[in-house]
């Protein structure tokens, strides 16, 4: 399989590889920005992911490439894997924040509607599955994850739908849940995406603690980076975006600080990272063209300054229900 992760060329750019130097990619995946980095420097690449097919990727390209050092866990966990594979610091770290095509096209993971396969959808393959959230919250807390990660205006229909239909039945494949929410929502109607869509990415995020695995990721960056240290991330969806765009401004000191009319505010803490840009790159019309997964993708950049870590929670701005709830009945 050939997968050319989005914006390639942009995030090589933003990561700007030197030899020598240590990068992190938090998420290998298929390997594409690994690839591209140590094709581009003669520098040190920390692959981490969490899924186990992908690390023995990585572990099959670092017998041809030893300057290649996969980690097999959560970027959340990045710090602690970072440090425990012997380095204090490094020079820059990307994540691509979408879900690989190589989870996408093996129905047996279960994360797409479009093939039949288990309803599964853990990217690291333990904990809670996406049929204990359909089959065991309750209708409340579904129409919760339904609305504020898939942001679906039908969140309510949807979670009733389920709760009814399970009554009967368990939901244990991937198209079983996909017929019944296209059936809820009357089908597509000439739209360009499945119904299913919000929903199934709703799921998949409350399910991998995706936004979780952001704001402990976006906390181990300020810590690992050294100074000059790039900071690289692609986002797909506009939780994950604002997330990190907040994360970045407050701790480049532009979230405010008085206007000509009020008096400026004390100052706080020096600024931890610098701004590459103040504006998200997106995908050019040639990529979109030949990369159609790219439609909704932001890249963001910034850059370690030399002051000490600002520290404090990371928040990731959503209030969901317990997934730890479910651990037992997974």
């Amino acid at each position: 399989m050939t997968h050319r992760p989005v914006l390639l060329d942009e995030v090589v750019v933003a990561m700007a590889p030197r030899d020598g130097e240590v990068h992190v990619d938090g998420t290998y995946g298929g390997g594409g920005y690994a690839r591209a980095l140590l094709a581009a420097a003669d520098c040190k690449v920390l692959g981490i992911d969490r899924d186990p097919d992908a690390i023995e990727r990585a572990r099959v390209a670092a017998g041809a490439e030893a300057q290649l050092v996969p980690l097999h866990g959560a970027f959340g966990d990045m710090r602690s894997l970072v440090e425990g594979a012997g380095f204090e610091r490094v020079d820059a770290i990307t994540l691509d924040l979408g879900v690989s095509s190589f989870q996408l096209d093996e129905a047996e993971r279960g994360f797409s509607f479009m093939r039949d396969g288990p309803l599964d959808m853990r990217m690291g393959l333990a904990g809670p599955s996406a049929a204990d959230v359909v089959n065991q919250m309750d209708e409340r807390d579904l129409a919760t994850i339904f609305f504020r990660l898939g942001e679906e205006k039908q969140s309510r229909r949807i979670a009733r739908a389920i709760v009814k239909r399970r009554l009967k039945a368990p939901f244990t494949t991937t198209l079983d849940l996909a017929d019944l929410i296209e059936d809820v929502l009357g089908g597509r109607r000439g739209a360009k995406t499945h119904p299913a869509t919000r929903s199934f990415q709703a799921i998949r995020m409350f399910v991998n603690d995706e936004l979780g695995e952001l704001a402990r990721a976006l906390e181990a960056s300020e810590h690992l980076l050294d100074e000059g240290g790039r900071l690289v991330i692609v986002t797909f969806h506009s939780l994950e975006d604002r997330m990190v765009k907040l994360f970045m401004r407050e701790r480049a000191g532009l979230m405010g600080g008085g206007s000509r009319h009020m008096p400026k505010k004390d100052e706080g803490p020096a600024p931890s990272f610098a701004l590459a840009s103040k504006k998200a790159t997106e995908p050019s019309e040639a990529e979109l063209a030949v990369n159609p997964r790219a439609r909704s993708s932001r890249l963001r950049v910034a850059v370690r300054t030399s002051a000490a870590p600002m520290g404090g929670v990371v928040s990731t701005g959503v209030e969901l229900p317990d997934l730890g709830s479910l651990e037992a009945a997974s």
